[in-house]
């Protein structure tokens, strides 16, 4: 029966990086997955986008995290996982849009976001082609950028082994043993494994993870599609963000990016939320959203889509991600309920609980990363920009 440091449940968005961050620590780490590689259940689904541009405070501070690993990857490891820096902007067309953008960058900036608001004829340069018609203006934020889902995965779990983590595939977890306030072992299907410290990474399984403790989490997970385009000249910096709600009131906000291979990748939020963990493609995200994207950006009708596909977003009642320790085991900690943000926020997670396990205190402000404990009111508060 073999003893760890640390065990961690799942190796995705979330599970991989974390794993890499505590190996890097000098930990003993074995990570668990269900599947039979690492990234393979929400974080291939993922668009590659990466901003920091949010209204929750924790959500910044994270995503800057991510921004700063994601963005010097390449100098410090020698690997190219696609990394492009072209920044987020929201076009915007209606005045009540205006206003929530407007109201929320004084909070922004208050936590070191760089973001302005911008005037039409600066997004007509930064998105060339966009529908002039009632544009009013719009929010950019510069250092936002986009990243290859698979690549950075990956390439996570390849420097988490040459650091000495383990990673076990097609494993089921079937329970955990705890004394008192303290896990012990966890127990799957290819045997017993005992540690100190227990990590749920496992995103759309997670709340189940947490009930085999007796902890009960707000996570829930919906569906959303997406798809990527062929190859074209490169033309488009940022991720672009659209909030208007979409035709027949089927959608809420879409976005879309050019990649660093040149390939347009879009998706949309359904309305209503359709809640559910079904992964088949659906008839008629491929209608509304071509209607999207050809109506924001009239040129775009003569893009060749490639493919398309669907994924989960574990997500919860606020819009704000659960990443702390369990209230009911000492050593069990929590990184889950993403809201479709586990690939963005995944190294800056991993970066925190690496550094709140082993040095006792987190990367970020306490005071913010608190904003995320298992034990708050999810009810409290919302995020504006999930």
């Amino acid at each position: 029966m073999k003893n760890y440091d640390v065990i961690v449940i799942g190796a995705g968005s979330i599970g991989t990086p974390t794993s890499y961050f505590l190996a890097k620590e000098g930990l003993k780490v074995l990570c668990i997955e269900q599947n039979s590689s690492p990234g393979q259940g929400q974080n291939k689904a993922a668009i590659g986008g990466v901003r920091a541009t949010h209204s929750d405070p924790s959500k910044i501070h994270i995503c800057k995290k991510s921004i700063e690993i994601f963005s010097h990857f390449q100098e410090k490891t020698g690997i190219d996982i696609g990394w492009k820096t072209g920044g987020y902007c929201y076009p915007v067309y209606t005045e009540s849009d205006e206003k929530l953008l407007k109201d929320l960058l004084p909070k922004q900036k208050q936590n070191n976001l760089n973001i302005d608001w911008v005037d039409a004829e600066t997004i007509k340069e930064l998105i060339p082609g966009i529908n002039p018609i009632h544009l009013r203006g719009g929010t950019y934020s510069p250092e936002d950028g986009q990243v290859s889902s698979l690549k950075s995965t990956t390439n996570f779990f390849l420097l988490a082994k040459k650091q000495g983590a383990e990673f076990i595939f097609h494993t089921q977890v079937q329970s955990i043993q705890a004394k008192q306030d303290k896990i012990y072992a966890v127990t799957t299907d290819k045997g017993t494994f005992h540690t100190d410290i227990l990590i749920n990474a496992a995103g759309a399984t997670a709340a189940q993870i947490s009930l085999m403790t007796g902890l009960q989490t707000p996570v829930t997970s919906d569906c959303h599609e997406a798809g990527i385009t062929a190859p074209v000249a490169p033309f488009l910096k940022p991720l672009v963000v659209d909030m208007r709600p979409g035709p027949e009131g089927k959608t809420t906000n879409f976005y879309f990016g050019q990649n660093h291979d040149n390939q347009i990748i879009f998706c949309y939020t359904p309305k209503p939320t359709i809640i559910g963990t079904t992964r088949h493609n659906t008839s008629e995200f491929l209608p509304i959203i071509a209607q999207r994207l050809v109506d924001l950006i009239p040129r775009f009708k003569n893009l060749q889509i490639r493919r398309t596909w669907r994924g989960l977003y574990p997500s919860t009642p606020d819009g704000i991600p659960i990443i702390g320790r369990s209230p009911l085991h000492k050593n069990f900690y929590l990184a889950i309920g993403m809201c479709g943000q586990g690939f963005m926020m995944g190294p800056g997670t991993g970066a925190n609980l690496a550094s709140l396990i082993v040095h006792n205190k987190p990367l970020i402000p306490e005071e913010i990363f608190n904003l995320m404990n298992p034990s708050r009111d999810f009810y409290k508060t919302q995020e504006l920009l999930a």
